[in-house]
C-alpha cells in the first residue's frame, strides 16, 4: 500500500479501463485501488456524460430549484424519508449532528424496467416536477450514464481485490441507488443562520461509490488520514469518484471510505448558489456487507458485524433525520 500523503486526489481515465488493451486495463485497476486504499478519492474523465448531457441537467435543476418553495415543497412528500422528491432546506443533517446543512435537494431513483424483478416492489415512483418538461428526461440519462460508469468502477474494485470481475454486476443490477441534485441556497444575511451551519458538515457517504458531477466549484475537501484537510479539485470534464461506507465495510476497512464536507465561501461569497449532482451507487437490499474472507487477516481482523445493505441504509437514513426512528 501506498503510505504518502497526498496533496491531491489522483486524476485517472475511465478510457484505459474500456479500452480492450490489457495493460492500460490493468494499471487503471491499480491506481484506482492504490488511490482507494491511500485515501478513497479520485477524479475521473471520460465517464459518458457529454457536455451537451451536463448542459441540459444542470439548465433543469437550476430552473426546479428556481422555483418560489411553496411551488417546490409541492413535490416533497414526507412519508418517503427523503428518497424521491424534493427535500426542503435544512432538513438533512450529518451523522451525530443536529443542525441542519445549508442545502436543498431532490432525488431521483432506480426505474425497474423488468416486471419480473421482485425489487420493483421496495422502490417509490418517481416524482416529476410538472413545471419543468425535460426534467425527468435530463435526470434519468444522467442517471443511466453515471450507472455505467460506476459499474465499470465496480469492475476494475472487484479485479483489485481479487474477484471475478462480474462480482458486483448482479448486486447493483436494478440496485437502489439514487441522483440528487442538490443546490446550496445563497445565504443573504450570515447572521441569521446557526454559527455552526454548513453546506455539508463533514460525512461519509453510506453507499458503495459515489459519482459526484459539480465538484469543480470551491468548497468540497476530504480529510486526509494525518488530519488535515484537503481541497478536491476536478478539472470541469471530471467526475469524482469515491468510496462509500458499504465498500469500506464489505472490505473490512481496505478501501477508505473518507470524511468530505463542503465548506461555506467566504461571508461575501455567501450569497451566491452552488450546484452540485452526486450519484450514489446503492446495491441491492438484500446485498450482505459482511466482511470479504480475503480481507480478514490477522493484521486486520474482522472489524463489524454482518448486516445487508438494506438495514444498513435504513439505520442511516434514521442517523440523518430524514426517517423517523420506530
Amino acid at each position: 500500500m501506498e503510505e504518502k500523503l497526498l496533496e491531491e486526489i489522483p486524476s485517472l481515465d475511465l478510457a484505459d479501463f474500456r479500452s480492450g488493451d490489457p495493460e492500460r486495463k490493468a494499471r487503471f485497476v491499480q491506481q484506482l485501488g492504490a488511490a482507494y486504499q491511500n485515501i478513497g478519492f479520485v477524479a475521473l474523465k471520460n465517464h459518458g456524460l457529454s457536455d451537451e448531457q451536463t448542459a441540459a441537467l444542470y439548465n433543469d435543476v437550476k430552473a426546479f430549484f428556481a422555483l418560489p418553495d411553496d411551488a417546490k415543497q409541492r413535490y416533497e412528500n414526507p412519508e418517503l424519508a427523503g428518497q424521491r422528491g424534493y427535500i426542503s432546506k435544512g432538513k438533512e443533517h450529518a451523522k451525530g449532528r443536529n443542525t441542519g446543512d445549508l442545502k436543498e435537494f431532490f432525488h431521483v431513483g432506480q426505474e425497474v424496467d423488468d416486471e419480473n424483478d421482485p425489487i420493483k416492489s421496495e422502490y417509490p415512483d418517481n416524482i416529476w416536477p410538472e413545471e419543468i418538461s425535460s426534467f425527468r428526461e435530463s435526470t434519468l440519462t444522467t442517471y443511466k450514464t453515471l450507472e455505467a460508469a460506476g459499474k465499470d468502477v465496480l469492475r476494475a474494485i472487484a479485479l483489485y481485490l481479487n474477484l471475478p470481475e462480474n462480482y458486483f454486476d448482479d448486486k447493483v443490477r436494478n440496485g437502489n441507488s439514487i441522483l440528487r441534485p442538490i443546490h446550496y441556497f445563497p445565504i443573504e444575511n450570515p447572521d441569521e443562520v446557526p454559527a455552526d451551519a454548513v453546506r455539508a458538515a463533514e460525512h461519509g457517504d453510506i453507499n458503495l461509490i459515489t459519482l459526484l458531477m459539480g465538484a469543480s466549484a470551491d468548497g468540497l475537501q476530504v480529510l486526509r488520514r494525518d488530519g488535515h484537510w484537503i481541497p478536491i479539485t476536478a478539472l470541469p470534464d471530471q467526475i469524482v469518484v469515491n468510496v462509500g461506507d458499504m465498500l469500506q465495510r464489505l472490505t473490512n476497512g481496505v478501501l477508505k471510505s473518507t470524511i468530505h464536507r463542503v465548506v461555506n465561501p467566504p461571508r461575501e461569497k455567501m450569497n451566491s448558489s452552488r450546484f452540485s449532482v452526486p450519484f450514489f451507487m446503492h446495491p441491492r437490499s438484500e446485498m450482505s456487507l459482511a466482511a470479504l474472507e480475503s480481507c480478514i487477516t490477522p493484521d486486520n481482523p474482522k472489524q463489524q458485524e454482518d448486516i445487508t445493505a438494506g438495514e444498513f441504509l435504513n439505520e442511516r437514513l434514521i442517523e440523518l433525520g430524514l426517517k423517523k426512528k420506530k
